[in-house]
């Protein structure tokens, strides 16, 4: 609603996403994935990810994004599922207590198909991670900001067909508990060893470049289980917490995707557990989130499955909990590198929104191995800028990065991390059945839907129990309720008979679905043109049979298309673009204005079929809001390629369409340039008269045209069509200036830089061209450098000005490297481009790509391979100098020693033997007595002379050498009757405010009582929340102070 929405947001807006094709053209405002848009979907370019695209569009705080998604087909295994856990009371026997178990009452497949990535076109290293089972729930980060969409009302997809409003707000807007401490400390733990205290994540994230980063065959893999309390559960609802929870793993998946990580980490879920309320707060200790991490990681230890092939064999832990663990503001809690152990690779995290999901990120960065940045290392100058690992993180912060100590600390580690290689994908996972209901009786669904004791109801009987499942309680049996819907398909509902879309009928097994397949083609219709290449279409329809009982769509596209009247037109050239463009002239205003609208190729190669054109009068260029015409050249740049539907489509000069059979360099099809001739030439004159005059002409049919001046001078360059007269470039009354324009379908650079000027075309010419020059003196001589490829046949009588041209020829360069390291393998040669002159390499593209010859295969590393065995390296330093905390790591790996001294990390399982070691304690001996000195706190006022103060204690009783340090030293910020800035006029009450000494009223927290915590007192904003503790100075104090230097002495 709108007032919980003014609760949670300082700021928030409300908006209806589209669902559009792939130029952002309205299709409907069906957005949620149980609506199939029927149209024709884009084949991916081999960089593209596979898979169904979607396009939205979506308006944030005046900005319009046009979401471009894919299916993220790696952030849930396949045949993950969720689980629904309830703890039971089982009574003892006389002799023994009664005890709490934990059973299953529902297992069911996680949803794999409403998980989408992608970007937003026309923002480089933008990103986007969102859910549509339930409209549009996730983040887009943009190129300055970070936005949340989700919709207003959940579960009203049924009323979307006109538009549905969905929240967008950015995640400063986030209304965060306020807190003045930020907890970090490493409490010891038998069990646990040392599980750390995490942040109050109440900050900023700020800008920094980011990137998406695409998955690779190294990637490292985090097979996730995730469990979730029932304070989550109670909050987001029953119906929509799994949508939410998935919404979540997407984001926290594409924070792992970060560019700036420089390691390939996926997050995938193998298995959710959502718990009862019994055993939600058996686990979570109010106020202890030591104790609270421990239950959370010993029940996450219970849940493991026992065979580490097992396809719910988890890596790591994630718990999720609205409870309140620790301090106001303490958002996480996790062990350090404990990433693949059996207990302490786990973390226990506040849910709070989809900002919760840095807050995962965060936690399982630390169970990797990542320190806070500059807490033991040198980034702390990246916490301003927005580190996902900063000790302070603010949500107010528009982006997030990975700091660079962090992509160093991970590596450090990620070799000794051998669970993360395996591929949760390629598991064999069990098969399962094709009706949900077949495992859950009646009764069992009442209980899911009502809670323990509700059963099927029997005071009345329907007449189709298959219609809508009545449920009641035994003490109440006459009191019936329904969720309005039936039971699931599968279900049992009489003896030799099973729910099936809403009707009880027969067991068949051929019945249970029908897949749909393509009625007949209709004839082709019209020709979208009468000559230079035009299309036509059929359809056909899904009904012979439609599909049925859950049966699988008709693969394919509803129509196709075919080239048609592909003869050139007799008359002269005609640029079908320019035609759409001159037909707006009489009737499309621009800015209250009519135009003479010139063709204009968008620079966008996604957008060259949507009708943009540019103004002759003001050079401006407008959408036209249509599509060009079926059969308009997608470029100038490419002759044959046409527009369909608004999708390009490639078409080769064999006029086939997905040919890629190209011109050579003068316009053969399929050609090797050998008619291929280069004219070259210089012309200089000088001026006698005023006006035009004419330097040489450029023959029809020249390719790859190039006119430059060889020094600069005053005149300017003109060009003339000869056949039409009319002058394409600086005719008269026309400003002179560097543009790009197109005549007669061929598209000219023209570039003035420092007074010399540049023109440029790929061509070919349909008519010559007249090159002259403007002259602006009778002195100045004018010299003209021209160059053009022309077939022979076309090259102009008594032109000496033909030169030689460079071939080349592709050329055996080197073998790939072989693909296995030992035991045999292949390598394949590889080809590189040669000019024939100097046998020198060259750049491929010199080559004709259609002859290049094809690879040849040959063995190779045929020695037989060595038996793995355990490398351990140098312990590192130790984390600390004294005290009880200090240890020390190592990398160990598991290692196959190849030919020629060099080998190669493989997984654990393969080495033979224990495991050596890779953490040990170190410098376990007390901390010499030491001054602990405080920051000084502000000045006492405000202006004249003050006094500024600080804490100095010895950390052992009285035992420190040497003399204390001051405690007080004088202050003036300035004198009283100095002018205040005008711009800090509106801050004047608060500065007072913050520098008036306020008496100590006692301590404003419970949790100042926390021993552990009275090191912060040297913090001004501690000191004032806790002054009551903080004033107290006695032998308490002083082992409190011992403490605190045991856990933070280097």
């Amino acid at each position: 609603s709108l007032d919980s929405l003014k609760s949670r947001l300082k700021e928030y807006g409300l908006v209806t996403p589209i669902s559009t094709d792939s130029g952002g053209h309205f299709l409907s405002h069906l957005l949620s994935a149980n609506h199939k848009q029927r149209v024709k979907r884009n084949v991916p370019h081999a960089t593209e990810p596979a898979g169904e695209k979607l396009f939205f569009n979506v308006t944030a705080f005046g900005k319009e994004f046009h979401l471009r998604l894919w299916p993220n087909r790696r952030l849930v295994a396949p045949g993950a599922m969720v689980e629904w856990h309830d703890e039971i009371l089982v009574p003892g026997n006389g002799t023994e207590n009664d005890t709490h178990t934990d059973r299953i009452l529902r297992r069911e497949l996680l949803k794999t198909d409403c998980n989408f990535i992608g970007d937003i076109t026309d923002i480089p290293g933008a990103s986007v991670a969102i859910n549509n089972c339930d409209g549009l729930a996730g983040m887009i980060r943009a190129d300055s900001d970070e936005y949340f969409i989700e919709p207003l009302e959940r579960g009203t997809q049924q009323y979307e067909e006109n538009g549905r409003v969905h929240v967008v707000y950015r995640r400063s807007a986030l209304l965060q508990t306020p807190s003045d401490i930020s907890v970090d400390y490493e409490p010891p733990e038998p069990e646990l060893n040392v599980p750390r205290a995490v942040d109050n994540i109440g900050k900023q994230l700020n800008n920094t470049s980011r990137r998406r980063r695409h998955a690779g065959d190294d990637d490292y893999n985090i097979e996730v289980l995730l469990g979730v309390d029932d304070s989550v559960v109670r909050f987001h609802g029953k119906e929509h917490v799994q949508n939410y929870l998935l919404t979540l793993m997407n984001i926290v998946n594409e924070i792992y995707h970060d560019e700036s990580l420089g390691v390939h980490i996926n997050v995938v879920l193998v298995r959710m557990i959502m718990l009862g309320y019994a055993k939600s707060i058996s686990l979570i200790e109010r106020g202890n989130p030591s104790r609270s991490l421990e239950n959370v990681c010993r029940w996450a230890f219970v849940q493991q499955k026992e065979d580490p092939d097992h396809s719910e064999h988890h890596d790591h832990a994630i718990f999720l909990t609205r409870q309140g663990f620790g301090p106001t503001g303490m958002q996480g809690y996790a062990p350090v590198t404990g990433m693949c152990h059996p207990v302490r690779s786990c973390t226990l995290n506040h849910e709070d929104g989809f900002s919760s999901a840095f807050v995962v990120a965060h936690e399982t960065g630390h169970v990797l191995g990542m320190e806070h940045d500059g807490q033991g290392n040198r980034c702390g100058d990246e916490t301003a800028m927005g580190s996902v690992m900063a000790p302070l993180v603010q949500a107010a912060f528009h982006r997030y990065h990975w700091s660079m100590c962090s992509g160093q600390e991970l590596k450090r580690y990620i070799h000794s991390y051998d669970c993360l290689l395996d591929d949760p994908f390629k598991h064999d996972w069990p098969q399962l059945p094709e009706l949900p209901g077949i495992n859950y009786s009646m009764d069992e669904q009442c209980r899911f839907d009502f809670g323990v004791g509700y059963k099927i109801c029997t005071s009345f009987r329907t007449f189709d129990p298959c219609k809508q499942l009545w449920c009641s309680h035994p003490d109440n049996p006459y009191f019936c309720k329904t969720k309005k819907g039936p039971p699931l398909d599968g279900t049992e509902c009489a003896p030799g008979k099973w729910c099936y879309k809403g009707h009880c009928m027969w067991k068949n097994a051929n019945q249970v679905k029908q897949d749909g397949a393509w009625g007949l083609w209709t004839k082709y219709g019209s020709c979208s043109r009468s000559c230079g290449t035009g299309v036509r279409f059929r359809t056909r329809q899904c009904n012979n049979p439609a599909p049925s009982n859950g049966g699988q769509d008709c693969p394919g596209v509803n129509y196709e298309f075919q080239l048609c009247n592909t003869d050139d037109c007799p008359k002269h050239f005609e640029d079908f673009r320019a035609q759409q463009c001159q037909l707006r002239n009489s009737h499309f205003e621009y800015q209250n204005t009519k135009h003479h609208w010139l063709p204009y190729e968008h620079p966008d190669s996604s957008k060259r079929c949507h009708l943009y054109c540019q103004s002759k009068e003001t050079s401006d260029v407008a959408y036209m809001k249509q599509l060009v015409h079926d059969g308009t050249r997608c470029s100038y740049k490419d002759p044959y390629s046409i527009c369909v539907r608004g999708e390009c489509v490639k078409v080769g000069c064999d006029k086939e369409i997905g040919s890629n059979k190209e011109e050579d360099k003068c316009g053969v099809c399929g050609g090797d340039n050998s008619h291929c001739r280069t004219v070259k030439g210089t012309f200089t004159r000088t001026p006698k008269k005023a006006g035009y005059l004419k330097m040489f002409l450029i023959p029809p049919g020249a390719r790859h045209v190039i006119i430059q001046e060889h020094e600069a001078s005053p005149h300017i360059l003109a060009v003339k069509n000869q056949a039409t007269g009319h002058y394409i470039l600086n005719g008269k009354g026309e400003e002179v200036r560097s543009r790009s324009f197109i005549d007669l379908g061929v598209e000219w650079d023209y570039v003035i830089e420092e007074d010399a000027e540049t023109l440029h075309t790929e061509g070919p010419l349909h008519d010559a061209v007249i090159v002259l020059i403007v002259p602006k003196d009778n002195e100045t001589r004018s010299s003209l450098m021209y160059k053009y490829i022309i077939h022979e046949d076309s090259v102009p009588v008594n032109n000496n000005n033909v030169i030689q041209e460079d071939t080349y020829e592709w050329a055996l360069k080197s073998w790939s490297q072989c693909s296995r390291p030992c035991a045999g393998g292949f390598q394949y040669t590889k080809y590189g481009c040669r000019k024939k002159g100097d046998n020198k390499m060259v750049h491929r593209s010199y080559c004709d790509i259609s002859k290049k010859p094809k690879p040849i295969r040959r063995m190779c590393n045929l020695q037989d391979c060595t038996q793995p065995q355990w490398i351990t390296e140098e312990w590192e330093h130790c984390t600390k100098t004294c005290g009880s905390l200090g240890y020390q790591i190592r990398t160990v790996r598991c290692v196959q020693f190849l030919h020629e001294g060099t080998n190669r990390s493989i997984h654990s399982k393969y080495c033979s033997g224990e495991k050596p070691e890779t953490r040990r304690p170190c410098n376990r001996v007390p901390c010499p007595a030491s001054w602990r000195i405080g920051a000084w706190s502000e000045c006492s006022v405000t202006c004249g002379e003050g006094v500024a103060q600080r804490q100095v204690t010895c950390r052992i009783g009285d035992q420190c050498a040497g003399d204390k340090p001051e405690t007080q030293r004088p202050c003036r910020p300035g004198p009283c009757n100095a002018p205040i800035r005008e711009e800090f006029n509106n801050t004047k009450p608060l500065l007072c405010s913050m520098n008036k000494d306020e008496p100590c009223k006692g301590d404003k927290s419970i949790f100042c009582q926390m021993e552990v915590l009275t090191r912060y007192c040297s913090i001004p904003g501690y000191s004032k929340l806790c002054c009551e503790s903080c004033s107290k100075r006695s032998s308490t104090l002083s082992s409190l102070l011992t403490e605190a230097a045991e856990v933070e002495e280097e």
